[in-house]
């Protein structure tokens, strides 16, 4: 199911339905066992109480072991989202890493573009062959300071528990623009995507990002926000 398509879903759930329906464990239960083909069900509705007490390596399985009717997809960006950050992207840039680049889908569109392309994600080996790998996470990105042109994070934020300290490795890492995009999204406590951090309004991203030169457009459902440093 392609990600235009849940937005527009998550759009009519979050706000047509009357919220004490819309946040209650009876009513999404169906909806759970059916997005995740009626496995871990207890344990992934659980999953906003009790991240705040796993350890990272319980944190990794349980992304790891999850499966859903998105697990196929070939991303979770909208090609909407793509198309305004490869125009918005500055072309005289050499290198690109994407964090949390799943199977490199963005990855390949960029390398088109002339870059030198990266990924890196929790994954021991590398799921593609067409751009360069490193194992690491957003919370501690296994790179020096400034050494590399563009970074994005495209879906990743939402997931974090330490999000002050994903924000400041990107910044850390990013040598002239950084990408990042997460859901425009109510928070409630039954949702089919497991985020821990929600950002109903641009303007909290704005914050958090707290770039001078950037620009920051809700597209698709998405928060797309580019920072030049």
């Amino acid at each position: 199911m392609n990600r235009g398509l849940t937005n527009a879903i998550r759009y009519v759930m979050d706000e047509w339905i009357p919220p004490a329906i819309r946040d209650s464990r009876i009513f999404m239960y169906p909806f759970f066992y059916i997005w995740f083909k009626g496995k871990y069900i207890n344990e992934i509705m659980n999953f906003k109480k009790n991240v705040y007490f796993m350890s990272k390596q319980e944190f990794f399985d349980f992304y790891k072991k999850r499966d859903s009717m998105a697990k196929d997809r070939e991303t979770d960006l909208s090609m909407a989202s793509i198309r305004f950050m490869l125009d918005k992207m500055n072309k005289d840039n050499k290198t690109f890493l994407d964090i949390g680049c799943g199977n490199g889908f963005l990855l390949n569109m960029v390398k088109d573009l002339g870059f030198d392309t990266t990924g890196c994600d929790v994954f021991e080996q590398s799921p593609f062959e067409h751009s360069k790998y490193i194992q690491g996470d957003i919370e501690n990105i296994p790179l020096e300071n400034d050494s590399v042109d563009v970074i994005s994070a495209c879906h990743i934020l939402e997931h974090v528990l330490d999000f002050s300290k994903s924000i400041s490795e990107i910044k850390r890492v990013a040598a002239k623009q950084v990408i990042v995009v997460v859901p425009c999204q109510k928070y409630y406590m039954y949702t089919l995507d497991e985020h821990i951090n929600f950002f109903p309004f641009k303007e909290k991203l704005i914050y958090h990002m707290d770039m001078e030169n950037y620009i920051c457009e809700v597209i698709q459902g998405d928060l797309v926000y580019i920072g030049t440093k």
